[in-house]
């Protein structure tokens, strides 16, 4: 995955780790080509996305700039800087265009697991199967765009850019 290679989002459903990892990648490379101005990511911990791939970092590189902002809405951060530990320092690189929240008062299993741009999204809708759609379907996405919105707006600040210590 390299952002001179022009990608293609494809709409549709998917099922599995592997295909929900493939939308993923995918989505932040079109992310940095079109420079998209915002993006929000939830999940109860983002465990299983592919943010520890150098290629992910390098792309999300490319989309950091001036006038950018990724929300993260999540359970639990606290595997993130062990997991996914590129991505851990990126975060801190670029804290001033991360919002990430913590959404303390819905259990695991009514945190959406999505990514959201201006006009695509991502939605895993079976988490154990990994089952979901990519799509522009602009219903479906003004509906999730409902539901992160009311996420973000009962969630606080969260996962930190710098862990401060004695």
């Amino acid at each position: 995955m390299s952002t001179n290679e022009p990608v293609s989002l494809v709409a549709g459903g998917f099922a599995g780790l592997g295909e929900f990892a493939q939308h993923v990648r995918d989505m932040i490379q079109v992310a940095a080509q079109q420079q998209w101005p915002r993006m929000v990511w939830s999940d109860v911990n983002f465990e299983d996305w592919p943010l520890r791939e150098k290629a992910v970092v390098y792309a999300l590189n490319a989309w950091a700039g001036p006038g950018r902002q990724l929300i993260m809405l999540a359970k639990r951060y606290n595997q993130v800087p062990l997991l996914h530990p590129r991505f851990a320092q990126w975060r801190g690189t670029w804290s001033h265009l991360v919002d990430c929240r913590v959404v303390k008062h819905l259990d695991d299993s009514e945190i959406p697991s999505a990514m959201l741009g201006p006009e695509w999204f991502i939605h895993r809708r079976d988490m154990a199967r990994s089952v979901g759609i990519c799509s522009q379907e602009v219903r479906s996405r003004i509906e999730l765009t409902e539901l992160l919105e009311e996420c973000r707006r009962q969630s606080s600040p969260g996962f930190p850019a710098t862990t401060l210590g004695l």
